[in-house]
C-alpha cells in the first residue's frame, strides 16, 4: 500500500503544480510625477548673495517644493552678464531638467547706467534689447521669465528721494508689456518704502551702520557721499579711475545707499515673494507669505 500511497501523492502534487500559473514579470512602476519647481535669480549685486535681496528670498521665501538658485553677480549689467558667460551658466541650469517648471527672475539696471566702462548700456536701445533677448532665450529653454524692476537707491536731496533708476525701471515695465512677461515692480515698492522711512531710518537697510557724520547729515534731508575712498594714481585715465572706484570684483561689506544687509534683504525679499505670488499664481503654494 505504501508505494501506491506515495504514487498518488506525487501525482496530486504534480497536478497542483501544473495548475499554478508561472510567475510573470514584476510590475513596472509608473514614473513619478515631478511636482517641485525651481526659481533662478539673474541680476546684479542688489540681487546677489552679498549685498542683495536674493539670499533672504531663497532662504526664507520659498518652501521645500521650490529650489532656489541665485546666479546674480555684483557689478553686472544686462550687457556684461552675457558677455562674461554668466548667462550661459543660467541657460544650462534652465535646460538641466528635473523640475516641473523653472522660473527665471531677471533684474538689471544699476550697472547699465552711464559712467561704468565695460558695463553701461544705452537706455533707449541696448538695455531693452538685452532684456528682450533674455526673455526670448529663457522661453526657448523651456523656462518662464519674470522681469524685476531695479531696487531703488536710498539717496535723498532736500527731503526728496533721488529716483535715478526710474528710467531703467520704466524701460523694464515697457518690455514686460510688449512681450507679455510677468513683472515684479520692485522699484516702485522699494521706493515707496524708502520714502516712508525717510533718509535716516532707511539707513538701517544698508550692510553696515553709517558713520555719525553721515547720519547727522541725513537729518537735514540730504544724504552725503558714503563710499570709502579708493587710492587712485594721479595719472590714471578716466576709465581706470572709474574701474578702481566701482570694481566689478571687489567684495565688500560697507555702508552705502545701494546695497543691503540682512534687514533690507528681508524686507525686499518679502516684497518680491508677494508680487511673484500675484503675477505667477501657480507659484503661490511654493512661496512663504506673511498672513495679511
Amino acid at each position: 500500500m505504501k508505494p501506491l500511497f506515495f504514487a498518488v501523492s506525487l501525482l496530486l502534487a504534480t497536478s497542483a503544480a501544473a495548475q499554478t500559473p508561472a510567475p510573470g514579470p514584476a510590475p513596472v512602476e509608473a514614473p513619478r510625477k515631478i511636482t517641485a519647481s525651481r526659481i533662478i535669480l539673474v541680476g546684479d549685486s542688489t540681487t546677489a548673495v552679498q549685498g542683495g535681496w536674493g539670499p533672504s528670498f531663497c532662504a526664507y521665501r520659498v518652501t521645500s517644493f521650490v529650489a532656489c538658485i541665485n546666479l546674480a553677480r555684483g557689478g553686472r549689467s544686462s550687457g556684461n552678464y552675457r558677455v562674461e558667460g554668466s548667462w550661459d551658466i543660467a541657460l544650462a541650469e534652465m535646460k538641466s531638467g528635473g523640475f516641473a517648471k523653472t522660473y527665471v527672475l531677471i533684474q538689471f539696471g544699476h550697472n547699465d547706467q552711464p559712467g561704468k566702462p565695460g558695463r553701461s548700456t544705452d537706455l533707449a536701445t541696448e538695455f531693452p534689447q538685452n532684456l528682450k533677448r533674455y526673455v526670448e532665450e529663457t522661453r526657448a529653454a523651456g523656462a518662464i521669465p519674470v522681469l524685476v524692476t531695479p531696487l531703488t537707491r536710498r539717496i535723498f536731496k532736500d527731503g526728496q528721494l533721488v529716483d535715478d533708476l526710474g528710467p531703467w525701471a520704466e524701460a523694464t515695465r515697457k518690455v514686460a508689456r510688449e512681450l507679455n512677461v510677468p513683472l515684479i515692480d520692485l522699484h516702485a515698492r522699494s521706493r515707496a518704502e524708502v520714502i516712508r522711512l525717510g533718509p535716516v531710518d532707511a539707513m538701517r537697510f544698508a550692510q553696515e551702520p553709517p558713520a555719525p557724520h553721515i547720519r547727522d547729515a541725513a537729518k537735514s534731508g540730504t544724504t552725503v557721499e558714503a563710499s570709502t575712498p579708493v587710492p587712485v594714481p594721479a595719472n590714471a585715465t578716466e576709465e581706470e579711475r572709474r574701474n578702481l572706484t566701482e570694481s566689478m570684483n571687489r567684495t565688500k561689506s560697507a555702508f552705502d545707499y545701494t546695497h543691503i544687509g540682512r534687514e533690507g534683504a528681508d524686507v525686499f525679499a518679502e516684497m518680491v515673494a508677494e508680487d511673484l505670488a500675484t503675477v505667477v499664481p501657480e507659484l503661490k503654494r511654493g512661496l512663504v507669505l506673511k498672513a495679511k
